[in-house]
């Protein structure tokens, strides 16, 4: 599809926006998708000054600092902290998945023995944590961050992951200084698709959502596809919604460059190989998650190894949540390290190179808000196949090649297809798509704001 380029030119006097920014502040090595979007909108706020003025903020001790400094300095005190703060992050994925075994799922007992070490443990991480920020605040307070006095005519945009366990009450505390409150909404999985989260995302997720659902005066997601979920979901929730609030749903798209994808960066040997090995890579990018459904797409290239030993399935995406099983599978493959590879661990610049040298994405998502991958693979040339779901053709339209998502067969003869002929099996082609850069997503989404807010 064509997206818009066209963005309305404001005469109003200028209102004052606040980006939330916590998260990706507190955790600065993580570079998943909210995290990149994130990133690219703070980093463009500067030159949409016309629009509206646009400050980055956190959200701390029940008080606002705007944030001069998004990415910290790699100091010692400042990389200890980042790897504490990823240490407790990976230890609270262990009970999940420990629980998932046989044995917990059938003794309440079990797993109530398990959680209490497993607690103590978290408490002693975050200790340690707590400990690490405060010795760093006390350097970038006053330069990295500076407190902000706000008053009730501003406007705070809830752009980063705003559900974590410990945000909201950050966020009730704002409440009587008569704070308007906008929310991104990047999608509804944890409500609308439960099985794919771990418990902890979806009791934060869904008590954040209830929150927000009488607070926020606006919805912004990150697709139509999502939008229009939203004000469904929304007002069949909460029924007086409307009445009472009176809220406004809109969206923005998404851009398509790597921020953190210097040109002088290095690929590593064993990133590259795959790529001179095979001349017929099919990259799949996202984290290794149920909804992502690696598994899908494994299951039909084992149709297609049976007869074509060419092809290779590439993988990229760091682990997740209630993938075990999966890992093992792949790793355990006797096309492991032949036809078949993951990395959970690509930079930017690594990434960048995949997207050059593969021959296809696939995306075989159950459920997505957008699909960045998607818009990145397709602005660099590379063709995409994707599950047949709403968001996708509202992303891609008639330049993707879909498969129904029962049939890993379908995936299959779309890829022999491909191979066999050397045309790529959409409708349109790829050279006639144009999407959004970073720039344009930036000034459609303050735009459309402040449209909504003046």
């Amino acid at each position: 599809m064509i997206f818009e380029r066209s963005f309305e030119k404001r005469q109003k006097p200028l209102m004052k926006l606040l980006l939330d920014c916590t998260h990706v502040y507190n955790h600065p090595h993580v570079n998943s998708g909210i995290q990149r979007v994130v990133r690219n909108i703070i980093s463009r706020l500067d030159q949409n000054r016309d629009i509206a003025c646009a400050l980055p903020v956190i959200l701390k001790n029940n008080k606002i600092y705007e944030v001069k400094k998004l990415i910290p300095d790699t100091d010692g005190s400042n990389r200890f902290r980042a790897r504490m703060i990823s240490v407790r992050e990976q230890y609270g994925m262990y009970y999940p998945r420990i629980i998932e075994h046989r044995p917990f799922q059938s003794s309440p007992n079990m797993r109530r023995a398990v959680f209490v070490p497993f607690k103590l443990g978290d408490m002693f991480l975050h200790i340690i944590v707590q400990a690490a920020s405060r010795f760093c605040e006390k350097r970038e307070i006053g330069k990295r961050i500076v407190e902000l006095t706000v008053t009730s005519g501003d406007t705070l945009v809830l752009l980063d992951s705003s559900w974590q366990p410990d945000a909201l009450e950050q966020l009730e505390a704002l409440k009587p200084r008569g704070i308007k409150m906008v929310s991104v909404i990047y999608d509804l999985i944890p409500l609308t698709h439960p099985q794919f989260c771990d418990e902890g995302l979806r009791v934060s997720f869904t008590r954040w959502f209830e929150w927000v659902s009488r607070t926020a005066s606006g919805f912004i997601a990150i697709s139509k596809t999502i939008r229009d979920q939203i004000e469904n979901h929304l007002c069949s929730r909460v029924p007086d919604v409307r009445t009472n609030n009176q809220p406004w749903f809109d969206f923005f798209h998404l851009g398509c460059e790597l921020d953190l994808s210097p040109k002088s960066g290095v690929v590593r040997p064993k990133v590259k190989k795959p790529f001179r090995d095979s001349r017929s890579v099919y990259l799949m990018i996202g984290t290794i998650e149920p909804r992502k459904n690696h598994a899908f797409l494994l299951d039909a290239f084992e149709m297609l190894w049976q007869k074509d030993q060419r092809l290779t399935l590439y993988f990229a995406g760091k682990v997740g949540w209630k993938c075990d099983a999966l890992i093992k599978r792949i790793k355990t493959h006797n096309q492991y390290n032949r036809r078949l590879f993951m990395f959970n661990d690509l930079s930017d610049t690594e990434l960048e190179y995949c997207y050059q040298q593969a021959r296809c994405l696939v995306l075989p998502a159950c459920v997505e808000g957008f699909g960045l991958p998607l818009v990145e693979a397709m602005q660099r040339g590379l063709p995409a196949m994707a599950s047949d779901i709403p968001v996708f053709h509202e992303i891609g339209g008639d330049f993707i090649a879909y498969f129904d998502l029962e049939k890993p067969e379908a995936l299959a003869a779309l890829v022999r297809e491909y191979e066999a002929t050397g045309r790529f099996p959409a409708v349109k082609q790829l050279k006639d798509w144009s999407g959004l850069t970073w720039d344009d997503s930036a000034k459609q989404f303050l735009t459309r704001i402040v449209n909504h807010l003046g």
